[in-house]
């Protein structure tokens, strides 16, 4: 068994275990913590197959962008779990089923056998053969020459996603203390201070007569 091969076997051993963990864990935390252990193995048996793209992609996106969010809302809400675990074992034969019949399919998929090839040497582009570069490098040639007209208009429908999601969200909250800056930059020295003159209004209190203790004391 070469090196390659013990890489395959240790990454699928610990992704396995990290998948179970990740269904059996009570702490909602902990589960979380072991799916981004899954992603990270999955991550290092794409390096192994070749496909350095998708294992670059699955660590940034996944567990860069998306696990670090499941966390921060999983322990930001502080979910009672006891809840959600009372009604475990009335749905249990339902889930079990639905278990085996997927590892029954996978055991199907899996004893027919896949076909061995090797990895292609050259990337067919618009017609023409190029020099073997690799994946990610193939990967973009195919999308920026056959595929660039699909690339356009889902880049442009993501766009005006996130304009409407802009717009959806930004309005006027009158609880807001933001101060408009061209208001800050139009102000004047003489709108910052207002002398007034007041009159008046109460009279002085008169002058409290001295103590009759204190009288007593000079007159002795």
């Amino acid at each position: 068994m070469d090196i390659q091969t013990g890489f395959f076997y240790l990454f699928s051993a610990v992704l396995l275990f990290a998948a179970f963990r990740v269904v059996t864990a009570r702490n909602p935390v902990h589960a979380v913590l072991y799916l981004m252990l899954a992603f990270s193995q999955a991550s290092g048996i794409w390096f192994l197959l070749q496909a350095e793209f998708l294992a670059i992609t699955l660590v940034l996106v996944y567990l860069g962008a998306v696990m670090v969010l499941f966390l921060f809302v999983v322990m930001m809400l502080d979910i009672n779990m006891d809840i959600f675990r009372e009604g475990f074992w009335k749905h249990f034969p339902l889930a079990a089923s639905l278990g085996a019949l997927i590892a029954l399919e996978m055991a199907a998929v899996l004893m027919g056998g896949f076909r061995l090839t090797q990895a292609p040497k050259a990337v067919l582009a618009a017609g023409q053969v190029v020099a073997p570069v690799s994946n990610a490098k193939a990967l973009g040639i195919l999308l920026y020459t056959d595929y660039l007209m699909p690339i356009q208009i889902g880049a442009v429908i993501l766009l005006v996603a996130m304009i409407a999601a802009i717009a959806l969200t930004l309005r006027a909250r009158k609880d807001s203390k933001a101060i408009n800056p061209a208001l800050q930059v139009r102000v004047r020295a003489a709108d910052r201070l207002s002398i007034i003159q007041l009159g008046v209004t109460q009279a002085g209190l008169a002058p409290e007569p001295p103590a009759a203790a204190d009288t007593t004391e000079k007159k002795s």
